[in-house]
């Protein structure tokens, strides 16, 4: 029944910035946190951002300073906001919540960053 899209990746010009969006359906048994996860090709999976209950927030160190993690609990949603974006961060996103019980995952969405 839980179901995660996410939206917004495209094609961003070096140092220019994209808002991605995740929108939650279904019930979630106790959530523990959300986040981003990213993938590159030939690259492991890598955590990029976490929203915990509460608005506590972590941040890959390679994105510190850059991206910005938010929810929104009445719209059920996520969002990954990234600005001065660099030639190593294009990959497909991910959104993820995960609870006491699974780990959902959305499609994931694809950005690119020309240079």
């Amino acid at each position: 029944q839980v179901h995660l899209v996410e939206s917004g990746g495209g094609v961003v010009q070096a140092g220019g910035s994209l808002r991605l969006s995740c929108a939650a359906s279904g019930n979630i048994f106790s959530i523990n946190y959300m986040g981003w996860y990213r993938q590159a090709p030939g690259k492991q999976r890598e955590l990029v951002a976490v929203l915990i209950r509460g608005g506590t927030t972590t941040y890959a160190d390679s994105v510190k300073g850059r991206f910005t993690i938010s929810g929104d609990n009445a719209k059920n949603t996520l969002a990954l906001e990234m600005n001065s974006l660099k030639p190593e961060d294009p990959a497909v996103y991910y959104c993820t919540v995960v609870s006491a019980r699974q780990t959902y995952w959305g499609q994931g969405t694809q950005v690119t960053v020309s240079s």
